[in-house]
């Protein structure tokens, strides 16, 4: 685990000071060694959190014998044993134990075609000083980030933004990016926030020769569409079980010590009882709400810590602790990114840190299981009944009613407006709709110019993460569509980059490639039902787990907004990044349209005020940080 930078000159030779201070950028994510490569007009380098192999002898830059071949690698690949046994077996020897030599040899062996043998999470670029050309790569959902940006003089890439703003690249905003950003709270790739800097998209691979031509290749997609399998719902149960036990079971090599969060939640509950099976005083870590106790969910995490033994550590916090970490929170995003639930991750990344190197997460279940709230609207949506039409032609009446996240009603009446509002539209913009916290109209009305936007090009880009929807077997669409957009975009976003502020590598298990191709493969009928979310994810476990972890309502991350935009953050929305000569000057927000905002967020129905003013505050920060 690590970052990874580097620079690839078409026409003249490497200024390694640029690539130097870009390297210092990534100091968090690498804080054990980092080094620079060299060859003619390339440079690439890595910063290193050393986890598997921490001898110098696995540090990166790595070099084949030969010294034709140069790696830089962030990530793991979990299986890089077997692999190694079948590269020996051809000839090759290896001078260190770690996976990234393994991945080196393997690109050296087989070339693209390494990459169908790993199982992992990766980023990495590979220097061929022969043929001066990079190869880099992705992993399938995107856990790791690669960022690019490309033009006839130059190919320059980085694990975050942060490096790369040190080799002065265009900062030119894109308009498209900056709308589904006011939309959703974040950017999804290949878009950035600006216009010359692109993110190569999970299970991508791209190949750059030294003339400037390149070219992207997608090397996996999830194996769908396909007839359903026909196996029955045991059997189907006993093989997801024993496939989460080989993915954990996996995960948990480390020459570091590992241990792994747990909310109290289905998912991490799992990861916790399969990992103890393998790991004895398995540390196990949560997070409490001290002033929030309809959110605190540690008293369900300890029952789970108990029955398997675990090494618990709770970290219970007052909404002060969490506004005391927003300032190096805000400090550390280098692009706009507004979820809100970013800083609790954070705060459990930062205190998982002082005992562990590695943590288990059960990140990856919702999208693949079905195990959202808004996966039970959709499945809903498919359904025809009168309640649907009773809800969608009752519209008026939600609208006129107060609306908030901060209460147990008017949030109730906050969801049935948006699945009324929803079930006026077609497939693909109903689902678009339920990413979102505001549609596209009200988005575009808060643009200083909004006749300056390519339609065209932003329709195209949503197109891109909508096309699949209503092509196949209906709800299974929803499903594909968040893998490519909410699953790498946000979800791992948030944890690579509050993981990485931290110092801390955190594993997926429940995003072992082979776990997902065979939750595709099953009838939607045994992921969810009118009753139930994530059934067979939760009936595989269902015997290992206290009853209490699955008879209980979902809770996610929460945090106070709005009674810190009440409170703390008062003067910095109204005197100080939203004030209204403040915009005005900045010329990007139409001020009107902020004024109203914010008198709506003071108003007794908020709405998703609360959202939309954090992801305001998230971008005038950076605008402050990086473009002021």
């Amino acid at each position: 685990m690590c970052g990874i930078v580097g620079v690839f000159n078409f026409q003249n030779s490497v200024d390694n000071n640029y690539l130097k201070n870009a390297l210092k950028q990534l100091g968090k994510r690498g804080p054990d060694s980092n080094g620079i490569y060299t060859h003619k007009n390339c440079s690439i380098a890595q910063a290193r959190l050393s986890i598997i192999d921490t001898s110098n002898a696995a540090k990166q830059p790595m070099t084949d014998i030969s010294g034709r071949y140069t790696i830089v690698f962030n990530g793991e690949i979990y299986n890089y044993k077997d692999i190694k046994k079948e590269l020996v077996a051809s000839g090759i020897t290896f001078q260190t134990e770690s996976d990234t030599e393994v991945l080196l040899y393997a690109y050296i062996h087989k070339g693209k075609k390494c990459i169908d043998d790993f199982i992992g999470f990766f980023a990495f670029a590979i220097y061929d000083n022969v043929e001066e050309n990079l190869f880099v790569a992705r992993d399938r959902f995107g856990i790791k980030p690669f960022l690019y940006s490309i033009d006839g003089n130059r190919f320059a890439f980085a694990s975050e933004m942060k490096a790369l703003n040190e080799m002065e690249i265009d900062k030119s905003i894109d308009s498209e990016a900056l709308l589904s950003y006011l939309q959703m709270n974040y950017i999804a790739g290949p878009k950035s926030i600006y216009s010359a800097v692109k993110k190569l998209e999970p299970a991508h691979c791209m190949w750059v020769q030294k003339d400037g031509t390149h070219r992207i290749e997608k090397y996996f997609q999830i194996n769908y569409p396909k007839t359903s399998s026909t196996i029955s719902y045991e059997d189907a149960k006993k093989k997801l079980y024993e496939l989460v036990h080989e993915s954990i079971q996996l995960r948990m090599i480390a020459d570091v010590p590992l241990g792994a969060f747990l909310s109290g939640g289905v998912d991490s509950s799992i990861v916790v009882a399969t990992a103890s099976k393998y790991k004895k005083d398995l540390n196990t870590f949560s997070i409490g709400y001290k002033d929030e106790p309809y959110f605190d969910e540690t008293k369900y995490a300890k029952i789970v810590a108990d029955k398997f033994q675990t090494n618990h550590t709770v970290f219970s916090l007052s909404n002060e602790d969490m506004y005391e970490h927003l300032e190096e929170i805000l400090d550390y995003i280098d692009e706009p990114f507004a979820d809100s639930s970013a800083i609790a991750v954070y705060i459990l990344c930062k205190m998982t840190r002082k005992k562990v190197t590695v943590a288990l997460s059960g990140d990856g279940g919702d999208e693949v299981f079905a195990g959202y709230n808004k996966h039970h609207a959709l499945w809903r949506s498919t359904q025809k009944n009168i309640l649907n039409q009773l809800v969608k032609h009752s519209t008026p009446l939600w609208k006129a009613l107060p609306k908030s996240r901060n209460g147990f009603v008017s949030n109730k009446i906050r969801q049935l407006e948006r699945f009324g509002i929803g079930m006026q539209l077609n497939d693909a913009e109903r689902y678009w709709r339920w990413c979102s916290f505001i549609n596209e109209q009200e988005a575009i009305s808060m643009l200083a110019h909004p006749t300056k936007l390519n339609q065209e090009a932003y329709q195209s880009y949503k197109k891109h993460f909508t096309s699949i929807i209503g092509t196949n077997q209906k709800f299974e669409d929803f499903l594909l569509a968040d893998m490519s957009l909410l699953l790498p975009n946000d979800m791992l976003t948030k944890v690579d980059l509050m993981s990485m502020a931290n110092s801390l590598e955190v594993r997926v298990p429940l995003l072992d490639h082979r776990i997902v191709d065979f939750a595709f493969s099953l009838p939607t009928s045994y992921k969810i039902d009118a009753q139930e979310k994530k059934k067979i994810l939760k009936d595989a476990f269902r015997h290992e787990l206290p009853a209490i972890i699955f008879d209980r309502p979902k809770h996610g991350f929460e945090v106070p907004l709005l009674k810190w935009f009440k409170g703390g953050l008062y003067t910095m929305i109204f005197d100080d990044l939203l004030d209204k000569k403040f915009v005005e000057e900045q010329n990007i927000f139409n001020v009107e349209k902020i004024e109203q905002l914010k008198k709506q967020l003071m108003s007794n129905s908020p709405g998703d005020a609360t959202a939309q003013i954090w992801a305001l505050i998230v971008f005038q920060k950076w605008w402050k940080k990086y473009k002021m």
